[in-house]
C-alpha cells in the first residue's frame, strides 16, 4: 500500500508506539486512553486519506490528522503539568508533532496541487 512507503505515515506510526510505551504504566486509564487513542489516529488518518479514491477524501483525512496532532501535542502538554510526563519527553514529542504537522501540511499541498492540475485538465477538455 502506497500509504506505507511515506515518512510522514512512518515517523507517525514509530511515535504512537512511543507514546504507548511511555504512558504503558500510567494508572490514570483515562489520560492514557486518550494520549493513545490521538497518537494512533494520526497514523490511522494518514493512511486513510492516502488510500482514499478523491482528492478531497484525501485532504480530509490528512487534516483530520492533523487535528489529532494538535490533540496530542495538547494531552502532552497537560501531561507534562500535571506531572504524568516528563519535560524531556514532553519536549522530545511536541518537537515530533511540529514536525509531522509540517510534513502533513506538504502533503496536503501536494495533494491539492493535483487537484488543480486535473481540474486544470478537466477545463481543456469541456473547452474541445
Amino acid at each position: 500500500m502506497y500509504h506505507e512507503k511515506l515518512n510522514v505515515w512512518q515517523r507517525s506510526c514509530n511515535l504512537s508506539v512511543e507514546i504507548y510505551q511511555l504512558t504503558n504504566a500510567l494508572s490514570d486509564f483515562g489520560f492514557r486512553n486518550q494520549i493513545t487513542r490521538s497518537s494512533l489516529s494520526v497514523a490511522s488518518n494518514i493512511a486513510e486519506g492516502i488510500e482514499k479514491p478523491t482528492i478531497n477524501d484525501k485532504i480530509k483525512f490528512l487534516f483530520i490528522a492533523k487535528g489529532s496532532l494538535a490533540e496530542l501535542k495538547t494531552q502532552l502538554v497537560i501531561g507534562e503539568r500535571i506531572g504524568y510526563l516528563s519535560n524531556q519527553h514532553v519536549a522530545k514529542y511536541k518537537q515530533e508533532t511540529e514536525e509531522l504537522d509540517r510534513m502533513l501540511s506538504g502533503l496536503i499541498k501536494k495533494v491539492e496541487s493535483r487537484r488543480q492540475a486535473s481540474s486544470k485538465v478537466e477545463s481543456k477538455r469541456k473547452a474541445f
